[in-house]
């Protein structure tokens, strides 16, 4: 009998199989077949060329037939060999038509052949086990996938295109040689032969930990690039919060009406504004109310005030300032801290009865337009401020290559001070190798199948 790993190995070498394209009707549906043995799979149940004899990267017309040999559906099947396909492997790509009924059954005549069904992510995980991209790659077409804005998709294209794995690989090599030198040493301890030049060493480890450093600076613009910006919307029932909202996003996704409370919980919609995603989260109003569900409410607006990424905080002009509202304003002005804060008049179509001396950031009218797309402008400035960006910008925008980068700076650091205080080659060079694992858990030259499972878990099935 086989034991468990040679089972596993031999589910790993099967075929997979699996629709490429969203399941619905539609014009086509793709069906992706991906193994050692696809070609011959397809073939026996393919009537047409004989997929096994013509040549790669050509398109053939043919029939999916049944065990019976009666028609599934007309297809055209196109063959991609070994190693020029995404996978790395044998690969056919069958383009039948788009209903779910016939796209299905031809799947289902595919995996009778013996053809495994593919599980999510597997012909990516396939294609970074085959040496076609590195991890970060891969990790960057998930991110194409589930993109919602256009500067997601670039800033994801640019990992795809290797840009964070090459610069990594770059200070890694730096790291390695100086590694190297060190372990050398040791080797001739006993002849007291010095192979790293300490000074030298010292500035390779000081450069690299700085362009660790520069990476990691540019976290926060990647999440708010790659998630969105927490964009929350808070204020005194009846401000203009949903209004507001329901303008922003081009409809009535929001309730509003003359009533104090409308809104009892937090609203969350996505608004794009020039290529940036911002999650707008409408809230209910603040104030002392003996309503258990609008209480709730208020407190659930606290709690999105605290995750926000950009506050703007809504006062109707209509009405004059009470006492509250001015220790409100600056009580969250003060919480909010380095999170950007915008305070904005509502209702400028209206007659203004505000009096106190208070410098609004903008002065809007949500029902006739006044300032709206001042508004829209200010809020993607502000959200942004401080963190540079642009086309080409390198960004980090992943939580996870942030811890590994934040570690690998540590170990660097370490030796650093290990360096400064005279310790020997063998101390330096256990927190050497420490950095380089760290590093080498971005690109997969290091990795584990926790870390593996994790990520080709967001893929859908088919990619």
């Amino acid at each position: 009998m086989k034991n468990n790993n040679e089972q596993e190995l031999m589910e790993q070498k099967r075929s997979i199989a699996a629709i490429a394209t969203p399941v619905g009707e539609g014009g086509i549906a793709v069906i992706r077949v991906s193994g050692k043995d696809a070609f011959e799979k397809v073939n026996a149940v393919f009537r047409g060329k004989d997929l096994t004899q013509v040549p790669s990267h050509t398109v053939h017309f043919g029939k999916i037939v049944d065990e019976n040999n009666l028609p599934v559906d007309e297809v055209l099947a196109t063959v991609f060999k070994s190693p020029r396909s995404y996978t790395g492997e044998n690969t056919v790509e069958i383009s039948c038509h788009g209903g779910v009924l016939v796209t299905q059954k031809v799947l289902e005549t595919i995996l009778e052949t013996g053809v495994k069904a593919a599980e999510a992510g597997e012909f990516t995980h396939r294609a970074f086990l085959n040496g076609k991209m590195d991890l970060d790659q891969a990790e960057a077409v998930a991110d194409i996938i589930h993109a919602k804005s256009i500067k997601a998709v670039d800033a994801a294209h640019q990992q795809l295109e290797g840009r964070l794995g090459q610069h990594i690989k770059q200070f890694r090599q730096q790291i390695i040689d100086a590694t190297a030198m060190v372990e050398l040493e040791l080797d001739f301890i006993e002849e007291d032969v010095e192979f790293a030049n300490k000074e030298q060493l010292m500035k390779l480890l000081v450069d690299v930990s700085a362009e660790i450093n520069a990476l990691l600076e540019t976290y926060e613009t990647g999440r708010l690039v790659k998630d969105g910006v927490k964009t929350v919307l808070i204020g005194r029932p009846n401000a203009g919060k949903s209004t507001l909202l329901n303008t922003l996003v081009g409809s009535d996704r929001a309730i509003v009406t003359d009533i104090a409370g409308t809104t009892r919980d937090t609203i969350d919609v996505d608004w794009n504004y020039e290529g940036l995603l911002f999650k707008l989260i409408d809230t209910a109003g603040l104030r002392e109310t003996d309503d258990i569900v609008e209480a709730e409410g208020v407190k659930r607006s606290q709690k999105a005030f605290e995750q926000a990424d950009l506050v703007v905080y809504l006062k109707d002009l209509s009405h004059s300032f009470t006492p509250q509202e001015r220790e409100e304003i600056k009580t969250f002005q003060q919480r909010a801290g380095e999170t950007p804060f915008i305070l904005i008049g509502t209702k400028a179509d209206i007659e203004q009865k505000t009096e106190w001396r208070t410098e609004f950031d903008l002065k809007i009218s949500a029902l006739s337009g006044d300032a709206i797309n001042t508004l829209k402008a200010t809020l993607k400035e502000r959200a942004l401020e401080n963190k540079h960006y642009d086309a080409s910008s390198l960004l980090v925008t992943s939580s996870r290559h942030r811890d590994a980068l934040k570690k690998a700076e540590e170990q660097v650091q370490a030796a650093i001070n290990g360096l400064k205080l005279g310790m020997t080659g063998d101390f330096l060079s256990i927190d050497l190798r420490a950095a380089l694992n760290e590093l080498g858990s971005i690109t997969g030259e290091i990795t584990n199948e926790h870390i593996l499972d994790s990520i080709f878990s967001r893929f859908c099935i088919g990619k």
